[in-house]
């Protein structure tokens, strides 16, 4: 069965693949993921008010992790851009695990015994496999998921060394690399203008409203992420959270009325496997 742990990452699989359906909802995606930012810039600030600051070595890893993660989102915009919401998601999210756990074996010196190594080989390899299920994936679109992909790793690791690094305030060091969502609505605004970020508030209500709480379930679902990554192996983790794509595809079934072939529904039984592995 899965640890405690592990059923709380899958829980935060849950939410993630609920604002990245938040998020496929909307048309103008870049004024989406700009009000996202807000409302989880907005609840950090509020949080870093109330709790004592993290321990100064993890200073660096907030920086660092809070600048990737602005890469991060504009990288997925543009990742959608280029091909298929279905095809992006799942590229980036299934080949973000190997990579995490490559890299934290370089930069961590973190081992990871058989059985976690299969659990995330298969989820990796499982979520791909539903990438590209019947699907024709341009060079271009599939370089775009692999850079959105390298960025999540990227974070994934910087967040790990991090938050062990700041003596167990796993929520303020959420909260102050959070604090650098400011700057996407800075970016937008530079490169739409102002009059573009707020005349849909009155326009638009609905999809602000929902862009909104998807920023709330966003911070939501990666602050328990950090939180599991305190101790829990990170390509493990990053495993864990990846099923989000099994999520997504019982989403677009159950809500979006999307048809799911019996070859993506084998692929998302190996997917499951690997998350059994990992919690062994």
């Amino acid at each position: 069965m899965l640890s405690y742990t592990g059923g709380i990452v899958l829980f935060a699989a849950l939410l993630h693949a609920s604002w990245n359906a938040i998020l496929h909802g909307n048309r103008d995606r870049f004024l989406s993921m700009t009000w996202m930012s807000i409302a989880i810039a907005a609840v950090a600030t509020l949080v870093v008010l109330f709790n004592p600051l993290p321990a100064s070595a993890s200073w660096p890893c907030i920086a660092a992790s809070g600048l990737v993660h602005i890469f991060y989102n504009v990288s997925l915009v543009r990742s959608y851009r280029r091909s298929d919401l279905a095809v992006a998601y799942t590229i980036a999210r299934g080949s973000s695990p190997l990579l995490v756990t490559l890299g934290a074996a370089f930069f961590a010196h973190e081992a990871i015994g058989p059985s976690h190594a299969l659990g995330v080989a298969m989820i990796s390899g499982g979520i791909i496999a539903i990438a590209l299920q019947g699907q024709h994936v341009s060079r271009a679109g599939a370089l775009a998921a692999l850079t959105t992909g390298a960025t999540i790793a990227l974070y994934t690791v910087i967040d790990g060394i991090g938050v062990r690094l700041s003596d167990g305030q796993s929520l303020a060091y959420t909260a102050w690399m959070f604090l650098f969502y400011w700057l996407m609505p800075v970016l937008f605004v530079a490169a739409r203008g102002l009059a573009a970020l707020w005349t849909p508030v009155r326009a638009q209500p609905l999809s602000i409203g929902s862009s909104l709480v998807g920023g709330l379930v966003s911070i939501a679902a990666y602050g328990i992420v950090i939180w599991a990554l305190q101790s829990g192996a990170m390509g493990a983790v990053s495993a864990l959270r990846e099923t989000s794509v099994v999520f997504a595809v019982l989403i677009g079934q159950v809500f979006l009325r999307q048809t799911v072939s019996g070859t993506r529904w084998l692929a998302c039984l190996v997917v499951a496997a690997g998350a059994v592995c990992l919690g062994r």
